[in-house]
């Protein structure tokens, strides 16, 4: 044999065998050096295999293949095989290979190379078609468990409240938003239960109490972002009424709806059902159930519907909008009274229709229902029309403000609520402002003064607090501002009672110590203490320094006609006499000899409400620029009958439901002043009714207490008085009542009722009279108390001090023959001579028998911003809240 061709020398050790086990655990790819070696590869011949040895049986080709099987890839170090003949050395002999670990989900599938691996097996699939079937069968199960039949007690069945008068009898049965009774399936006739299962659900009597087809279309509609529509059985729609806390469009919602109709379905008979279905359901007008539903557009109870007024009333609960033959112009322009009567009339036929076509209704009896029924105006009916509104209004508004009754509670009704409303007062009250009104007040005639003219009145029992009687306009349905509770009208000089109450209570300050000591050093003031009656008084501060406005311009306090009272040169008049006059400058420099911070205290010990006070830093706060409501100020008022003790106005005595009763009023009076100075008030304030601006309010055979009162551009009057059992205010203005107005426009009263000037002793004196003779005729003639001497005689006029220039002046001129009526008289007055700031805008005061009066400057303007009230409520339990009735 050749050099060249000779054999490679056989390693050692077993032969051809042996070197191919050995090689097989070495790495695979490229031909690798032999271990140990250093050169690079190109040192050893091309023909070399691994380790310089022969190449394995089978060629290159094979060695690859097996070395890539082993390793799993050509430029991956190679892995310890497990064994095989190829892949690398066997296990020992007589050792089997360890089985693969099986696993509880097979996925991805072992075994399987490929696409294979990720198709999953039939068992897989049973698998989980079982495990989420019962998922689902475990939740529904579970939501069934959790979900109950709703409580019409506390929701769908909310009920009217009912409200009555003092003496018991019942006043009007109403719930505010749910205007709902209660009554029975067999108070419903059969032609209105067939009516909706015609039109509504067909299979009511045999289906589950759900509409599967209906439901999937209602979720998928919300799926998408529509809304729910159709399929809803009847069931469901007594549920969904029922749902009265969650009436959102959400999937959520709409599942728990199905799972309490099925509950429903499979706990309540269909009797049951369709009964609660027709009582809860919503008909339009306000209508909450059949019975309120007959009653709002028939007036007749449900059990009294024939079958074309039941097929009308099914029309309905398809949206009243749409279907109430009077028409919705103000929820849709397209809800004319035509086309909701041509669409009423369609529904209602095919409503008869379908009745006779199930089997319900006879064609000779449908024959006869051929046009709508005769229906009612929707006011026509009205139970909280006139002064029934405005007192349903407050005695709501107070337990609402004073009890734990809140407003949804009593939305959802069963109360009983016993008011201290008087019928009969409440009716006299209405009566005397409706006679002079419609005697004197002509709009037609007179649209320039006679236009928007407004009263209010409100009566207060001086021993109690009860509201006895209110008048808070026209009637509640046309004139929503209840004008007995709130108005911002300003109320003149019937303030000036509290600036003597304050005077007589706490005394006036001393003018000689500072202002720290003349808070404690005061002096009691009785009311024969002497003032200024000069017509343009300079107002003095407690330490003698004339009062300037903001514009540092001295404080010049006018009268009424711009009248000067007493005697030239000092004109000293008496508090008395300065009330029985109205004179403006003695109470208003009283008041500030008082501190205003004292006379604001007294007129909330009365019982005024803080916010009701306006002004409270101007010497023109004591004649009344603050705008209390009609009720607060009889109720003040009736502090001073009731010998000081004040009582917050009330409105409701008592409340009970079915739970007995839940709130009863309890009589808290406080001592506001004294009896001492609540009398002396009241002794002076006869002075104005016996022989003052308040003669017109006489009652003979009576002892009568009052104050006239006219503000600042005549813009409202009033007249308030009271005797030992009753106290009444009245109170009469122009303005314009637009309700969407945030700040109502007061308009002046020059010329209103064909008078020159509207002022106290007009008109509200007058219906004062009218309404006390007639709500005192059938009670005793009572007595005020004697009062008892009070206070020291203030001299708050200065001597007249002569001077160089005295002789120039009018004041100081010799007077011939001067007498006790002798009064300074200055031009007519202007009615636009008035106040030239908005705080300074006063009452009027005086005889109330024209011109215009409150603080000017010396230089007076024509300027007057003093028409805009405001609105601020009152706490008289009115709409905004508070602690009084």
């Amino acid at each position: 044999m050749s050099e060249h061709r000779r054999k490679p020398p056989q390693p050692q050790g077993g032969g051809r065998a042996a070197a191919r086990r050995g090689q097989s655990g070495l790495p695979s790819g490229r031909r690798a050096a032999p271990r140990g070696a250093t050169g690079s590869p190109a040192d050893y011949g091309l023909g070399q295999e691994l380790g310089g040895e022969e190449r394995s049986y089978g060629g290159r080709a094979d060695t690859r293949r097996a070395a890539q099987r082993s390793a799993g890839g050509r430029r991956r170090a190679a892995e310890p095989a497990r064994g095989g003949r190829r892949g690398g050395p066997a296990p020992g002999r007589g050792r089997a290979a360890a089985p693969a670990q099986k696993r509880f989900i097979d996925y991805p599938r072992a075994g399987k190379y490929g696409a294979a691996r990720w198709v999953p097996s039939w068992k897989l699939v049973s698998g989980l078609f079982i495990g989420f079937f019962g998922s689902l069968v475990a939740a529904a199960g579970i939501a069934y468990a959790m979900v109950g039949v709703p409580d019409l007690a506390k929701t769908a069945t909310a009920q009217n409240n009912v409200f009555y008068w003092s003496d018991g009898s019942e006043m009007v049965a109403t719930g505010g938003e749910t205007n709902r009774q209660i009554v029975n399936l067999s108070q419903i006739p059969k032609e209105m239960q067939y009516a909706v299962i015609s039109q509504e659900n067909k299979t009511f009597y045999t289906d589950s109490g759900i509409d599967p087809k209906g439901i999937a279309r209602a979720v998928f509609n919300m799926a998408r972002g529509g809304e729910t529509q159709g399929g809803s059985t009847i069931t469901q729609q007594y549920v969904k009424n029922a749902m009265l806390n969650d009436q959102s469009q959400t999937i959520s919602r709409k599942l728990k709806e199905i799972f309490v109709s099925i509950k429903v379905g499979t706990t309540i008979s269909k009797d049951e059902i369709m009964a609660g279905y027709l009582n809860s359901a919503y008909y339009g007008r306000g209508a909450y159930g059949i019975q309120a539903a007959a009653r709002a557009y028939f007036n007749k109870d449900a059990v009294d519907l024939n079958p074309g007024e039941c097929a009308f009333l099914a029309a309905m609960l398809k949206g009243a909008t749409y279907y109430d033959p009077a028409g919705a112009t103000s929820l849709d322009p397209a809800a004319t009274p035509e086309a909701n009567q041509k669409r009423a009339l369609a529904q209602m036929q095919d409503t008869l229709n379908k009745m006779v076509q199930y089997g319900h209704l006879s064609a000779a009896d449908r024959a006869k229902y051929t046009t709508l029924p005769t229906w009612q105006n929707p006011r026509s009916n009205n139970k909280l029309s006139g002064q029934v509104g405005y007192l349903v209004d407050l005695a709501k508004a107070y337990l609402i403000n004073n009890t734990e009754i809140t407003a949804d509670d009593l939305q959802k009704g069963g109360y009983s609520i016993y008011t201290t409303f008087d019928k009969k007062k409440v009716n006299e009250l209405q009566t005397s402002i409706t006679k002079v009104q419609k005697a004197n007040i002509k709009p037609k005639q007179r649209p320039d003064t006679d236009t928007h003219v407004q009263f209010g009145g409100a009566s207060v029992d001086p021993t109690t607090g009860a509201i006895k009687a209110i008048y808070g306009g026209e009637d509640a349905t046309k004139h929503f501002t209840d004008n007995a509770d709130q108005t911002g009208a300003q109320v003149g000089s019937t303030f000036k009672p509290f600036v003597l109450a304050a005077a007589m209570q706490w005394g006036v300050r001393d003018k000689s110590l500072g202002a720290e000591q003349a808070q404690d050093e005061r002096t009691q003031v009785s009311p024969k203490s002497l003032y200024s009656g000069k017509n343009k008084l300079k107002i003095k501060d407690y330490d003698g320094t004339i009062w300037k406005n903001e514009k540092g311009e001295e404080w010049l306090q006018t009268n009424d006609g711009n009248e000067s009272y007493g005697n030239p040169p000092d004109y000293q008049i008496d508090l008395r006499e300065a009330m029985r006059e109205s004179v403006n400058s003695a109470y208003v420099q009283l008041g500030m000899d008082v501190g205003l911070d004292k006379v604001k205290d007294a007129a909330v010990a009365a019982g005024l409400k803080t916010n009701s006070l306006a002004g409270t830093s101007f010497p023109s706060f004591s004649i009344g620029i603050s705008d209390p409501s009609a009720i607060r100020m009889a109720g003040a008022y009736a502090t001073f009958a009731a010998s000081g003790q004040q009582r917050d106005p009330f409105s409701v005595t008592k409340v009970t439901s079915k739970d007995g009763t839940v709130f009863t009023h309890t009589d808290k009076p406080t001592e506001a002043f004294t009896p001492a100075v609540a009398n002396n008030v009241t002794d002076v304030l006869r002075t104005v009714v016996d022989k003052g601006t308040g003669t017109a309010a006489r009652l003979p055979g009576r002892e009568v207490a009052g104050k006239t009162g006219t503000t600042d551009g005549n813009k409202s009057a009033w007249f308030i008085g009271y005797t030992p059992q009753l106290s009444t205010a009245i109170t009469m203005f122009r303005y314009n009542d637009d309700e969407t107005q945030k700040n109502r426009t007061f308009l002046e009263m020059y010329g209103t009722g064909g008078q020159k000037k509207i002022h106290g002793a007009s008109f509200p004196a007058e219906i004062w009279h009218d309404y006390m003779a007639e709500a005192l005729a059938n009670e005793p003639a009572k007595d005020f108390p004697t009062p008892e001497p009070i206070g020291e005689v203030v001299n708050d006029v200065p001597s007249p001090t002569p001077t160089p220039t005295v002789e120039n002046t009018p004041e100081s001129s010799p007077t011939p023959s001067p007498t006790p009526s002798q009064t300074l008289t200055s031009p007519s007055p202007s009615p636009s001579e008035t106040c030239r700031f908005s705080w300074q805008c006063t009452d009027t005061g005086g005889t109330d028998t024209g011109g215009t009066d409150g603080g000017v400057t010396s230089t007076p303007t024509a300027t007057d911003t003093s028409g805009t009230g405001n609105s601020r409520g009152n706490g008289n339990g009115g709409l905004f809240g508070g602690g009084g009735g």
